[in-house]
């Protein structure tokens, strides 16, 4: 078996961990099952599979991401304003908290409060890593050509 490197149509299987800059651990498989998927398939951001490509079974590799690479910047216009009126009398309304909204599609968009007072809840729906560089650790456990299933 030769030991090819990452490129479009590959099989990967690897150990991940994605942090904050100066920051918490957001997310992890080291320790824990591996990650396998197939290079362009979308289970990873684009500018994190580009980093990716050529590397071979065996690499250990530190990415930094900058918030355009990652979630993007943070947008003021997904702040948005509802009446506490909306929210049920008896619910309880703080900072942090996370409520599932409904998309004009129907699909489920949370939103996290980020102010509350007697007459308005201010919700945030940007994406909770969004404007935030982040560093990405990779090992690549594995890469093989894959088989054409069509």
């Amino acid at each position: 078996m030769t030991n090819i490197g990452i490129a479009p149509g590959t099989e990967i299987c690897l150990h991940f961990s994605l942090s904050i800059i100066d920051g918490d651990e957001v997310d992890s498989n080291f320790g824990g099952k591996p990650a396998s998927f197939v290079f362009g398939d979308g289970n990873l951001l684009p500018s994190v599979e580009a980093k990716l490509l050529g590397l071979k079974a065996g690499a250990k590799e530190t990415f930094t991401l900058a918030p355009e690479d990652g979630f993007g910047q943070r947008n003021p216009a997904n702040i948005q304003r509802f009446p506490r009126s909306q929210f049920g009398a008896d619910m309880v309304l703080e900072e942090g908290l996370v409520i599932s909204f409904a998309d004009a599609a129907r699909a489920e968009l949370p939103g996290v409060v980020s102010e509350v007072d007697d007459d308005f809840v201010m919700v945030d729906f940007n994406h909770p890593l969004a404007g935030r560089m982040l560093n990405f650790r990779v090992e690549i456990l594995s890469v093989s050509a894959q088989a054409d299933t069509k």
